[in-house]
């Protein structure tokens, strides 16, 4: 018998949703320039980030210890690590597209806020380049990878709570991210907002990217690529693979 082979995989994205991936990817972009341009090389927060951050400093206040540990998930190390983990669970299922979204969109994200969008917009709070949030950034670009992996539907009808319970439970602890770096006093809301932006508009991108035509053909041949040893050496010892007889 056979043995299974990575493949590029069903599309990451169902036909009907290609076209709300690149509305939200539009919109994501749209948001993040907005908001970069409002607040371009300024040092202090607005009305509204005053209106959101001063409770939720003010409560951690009262629990020292408590925000640097609910931000933990968000730094490089953890979400390299879950990222690292998805791309493995991918491989193994055969998904050889969705281990290449899971490994490249932290990445991607992440480098697109520190390397580019913080020195392009220069807002600081207390002298550090603040927008948009990195930790809010891969959080939410980790749930964006986790939702467009689920997305279509398995087989089994009996996923379909999984498929709903895991996406809402990486948004959520995203949100928690979100809020324990503003507790921090590293970022402002509206940096949170858009580091949120960054992450979920990048995987749209990389997504729809990987259901190119091209992009799947290119992972079609690497897949084959790989696959070409392993047949190989199946060939050579058939016994190896093969059902024993008593």
């Amino acid at each position: 018998m056979e043995g299974n082979h990575l493949r590029p995989g069903r599309p990451l994205l169902a036909a009907s949703a290609r076209s709300r991936a690149g509305a939200l990817l539009a919109c994501c972009a749209v948001l993040v320039v907005l908001l970069g341009v409002l607040f371009a090389h300024q040092a202090k927060a607005d009305w509204l980030d005053q209106a959101v951050d001063s409770p939720i400093i003010s409560w951690f206040g009262g629990h020292p210890g408590l925000a640097l540990r609910l931000a933990a998930p968000g730094s490089l190390i953890p979400a390299g690590a879950a990222s690292a983990a998805i791309a493995v669970a991918c491989l193994l299922a055969g998904r050889l597209n969705g281990a290449v979204l899971a490994a490249a969109a932290v990445l991607a994200a992440v480098g697109l806020t520190d390397g580019l969008l913080k020195h392009l917009f220069h807002r600081t709070y207390l002298g550090v380049l603040s927008y948009p949030s990195g930790h809010t950034t891969a959080m939410f670009a980790l749930a964006a990878v986790v939702t467009v992996l689920l997305l279509i539907p398995p087989r089994p009808a009996s996923a379909a709570a999984l498929r709903a319970v895991i996406p809402a439970a990486a948004c959520v602890l995203g949100g928690v991210v979100a809020i324990a770096v503003i507790g921090l006093r590293w970022h402002y809301f509206t940096d949170t907002v858009a580091g949120a932006a960054v992450g979920i508009g990048t995987v749209c991108g990389l997504a729809l990217i990987l259901d190119l035509p091209a992009a799947r053909r290119l992972l079609a041949r690497a897949s084959r690529q790989r696959a070409g040893p392993a047949a190989r050496a199946g060939a050579a010892n058939p016994a190896a693979g093969g059902p024993s007889r008593g």
